[in-house]
C-alpha cells in the first residue's frame, strides 16, 4: 500500500525490463477494468442525479484508459497483439454466420 504521506512513496531504485513493463501494462488494465466495474455499481447504486453524471463520467474515462493500456500493450508486445486481433477476428466471423 502506497504511502500517500510520501512524495517519494513511489520511486523505484531501477528501471523494469519491457517483460516487466509489459506484466504491469497488464495489471494496469487490470485496475482500470475493476474501477470501472466499482464506479458503475456506484451509478447503480444511487438516484442522485449529480453522483450519477460524476461518476458515471469518470467511469467513462477509465474506458479510455482501457483503450489507450490496450494499444500500448500492442505496441510493447506484436505478438499478443496477434492474439488480440485473432480473437476479433473470430468475433466477426461468429457474428457472420447469426446473419
Amino acid at each position: 500500500m502506497p504511502n500517500f504521506g510520501s512524495p517519494f512513496s513511489g520511486n523505484v531504485d531501477r528501471k523494469i525490463s519491457k517483460e516487466e513493463l509489459i506484466q504491469a501494462i497488464r495489471l494496469d488494465i487490470a485496475g482500470e477494468i475493476e474501477a470501472i466495474f466499482t464506479y458503475d455499481s456506484h451509478v447503480q447504486a444511487t438516484e442522485d442525479t449529480v453522483a450519477k453524471k460524476v461518476i458515471g463520467d469518470i467511469r467513462d474515462e477509465e474506458k479510455a484508459h482501457v483503450g489507450e493500456l490496450m494499444a500500448l500493450l500492442r505496441i510493447l508486445d506484436p505478438k499478443e497483439a496477434e492474439f488480440f486481433e485473432e480473437g476479433q477476428q473470430e468475433v466477426r466471423e461468429l457474428l457472420e454466420k447469426e446473419k
